[in-house]
C-alpha cells in the first residue's frame, strides 16, 4: 500500500487538475455561447443576401449566364478545403474531421481524381504535412471565435485556385453543429455554385453534401424566409448579370463564415464536453483515493496501537 504522504500528494494534485479543468470546461462554456450569439447576429444579413440572389436569378433563368462561379466543368482535380482546430483537449472533435477527410480522399482515389488539400488548424496542418499530402496552402492561428476577415481571406484563396482552373470543384469539410453534445462533420461542395440551392431558403441556407461519392441536398428543419421575386417592370442601373456575379462572392463568403462558426461552436462544444468529462473523473478519483488514504492511516493507527499494547505486555513480563 502506499504511504500516507503519497496518498495526500496525489489527492493534491488531482485537485489541482481538476481546477484547470474546471476552469477550461467554464471558458469553453461562455465561447460557446458567444458563438451561437455570432450565428444569430449574422442570420439576417445571410437571409437578406439569399433573397436578394433569388430575385435575380428569377429574373435571369431564361438567360445564358456566363458566370465563372456557376461554371460547371469536368472534374479532374479536387480542392479539399477542412476545418480542424489549432487545440487539442477536446475529445475526438479533431480526430473526427481529419478521418472524414481520409475517407473522402480515398473515395477521390478511387474515382481516379487528383486532389490537393488546404488544411485549417494546426491539427490538421500537421497530420497531413507528416503524410506527406498534397497541401496548396494551409492557415493556422485563427480566433477561436471567427472573423469575417478570416472568411475572406480563405474564401478569396479558394477563388482563386477555381477561377484560374488549378482545380475543377473545391469541397468544404466540417463539422456541423448540432448540440452542445451531438456534432458530425460533413463534406459541402462550394465550388462551383448551384443556382437550384437559394430557391428555398433556410438557416443553414444551402448544404451540398457528399456521402458514399454521391452529392445530396441537405437542408435542416428551421424557418424557411420566403423568396423575393422583383417586378419585372424594376429596373437595373447596371447589367443584372454583373450584379449578380458581384454578389456571388459575398454570398461565398457568408457561406464561409457560416462553417467556420459552426466548426468553431462544435470544437468548443465538445471541449465543454471533454473537460465535464475530466472534471467528473477527476471527482470519482478523489473520492477513490481519499477512501485509499483512509483505510491506510487507519492502518497506520491499529499498528501504532498493536505496537504501543505489545510494549506494554512486554514491560509486564
Amino acid at each position: 500500500m502506499a504511504s500516507l504522504k503519497a496518498i495526500r500528494d496525489r489527492i493534491k494534485s488531482v485537485k489541482n487538475t481538476r481546477k484547470i479543468t474546471e476552469a477550461m470546461r467554464l471558458v469553453a462554456a461562455a465561447k460557446v455561447r458567444r458563438a451561437q450569439e455570432q450565428v444569430l447576429a449574422t442570420r439576417p444579413f445571410a437571409d437578406r443576401l439569399a433573397q436578394v440572389l433569388y430575385g435575380l436569378q428569377s429574373r435571369l433563368q431564361l438567360e445564358n449566364l456566363d458566370v465563372p462561379l456557376l461554371q460547371q466543368r469536368p472534374v479532374r482535380r479536387v480542392a479539399l478545403l477542412i476545418l480542424s482546430g489549432d487545440r487539442g483537449l477536446c475529445g475526438a472533435y479533431n480526430a473526427n474531421i481529419i478521418r472524414r477527410a481520409e475517407n473522402r480522399i480515398t473515395e477521390l482515389r478511387q474515382l481516379g481524381l487528383d486532389y490537393v488539400l488546404i488544411p485549417v488548424g494546426r491539427k490538421a496542418t500537421q497530420y497531413f504535412t507528416r503524410r506527406q499530402h498534397p497541401i496548396d496552402r494551409s492557415f493556422t492561428g485563427l480566433e477561436q471565435i471567427p472573423t469575417a476577415e478570416e472568411a475572406r481571406r480563405i474564401s478569396q484563396e479558394v477563388l482563386s485556385l477555381f477561377l484560374s482552373e488549378d482545380v475543377d470543384r473545391v469541397e468544404l469539410i466540417y463539422t456541423r453543429f448540432v448540440s452542445l453534445i451531438s456534432s458530425r462533420p460533413v463534406v459541402q461542395t462550394i465550388l462551383p455554385m448551384s443556382l437550384q440551392g437559394l430557391e428555398s431558403q433556410d438557416d443553414e441556407i444551402f448544404r451540398l453534401t457528399t456521402r458514399e461519392g454521391r452529392l445530396e441536398v441537405e437542408r435542416r428543419p428551421q424557418a424557411q424566409v420566403p423568396g423575393e421575386v422583383f417586378p419585372q417592370e424594376m429596373v437595373f442601373e447596371q447589367d443584372p448579370v454583373q450584379i449578380f456575379s458581384a454578389l456571388l462572392p459575398l454570398y461565398l463568403n457568408n457561406q464561409m463564415l457560416r462553417a467556420l462558426q459552426e466548426a468553431a461552436s462544435s470544437e468548443l462544444a465538445a471541449r465543454m464536453t471533454a473537460m465535464n468529462n475530466a472534471s467528473d473523473n477527476a471527482k470519482a478519483l478523489i473520492k477513490t483515493l481519499t477512501l485509499s488514504y483512509n483505510k491506510a492511516r487507519q492502518a497506520a493507527i491499529t499498528q501504532q496501537i498493536l505496537e504501543v499494547v505489545s510494549g506494554a505486555n512486554a514491560l509486564q513480563d
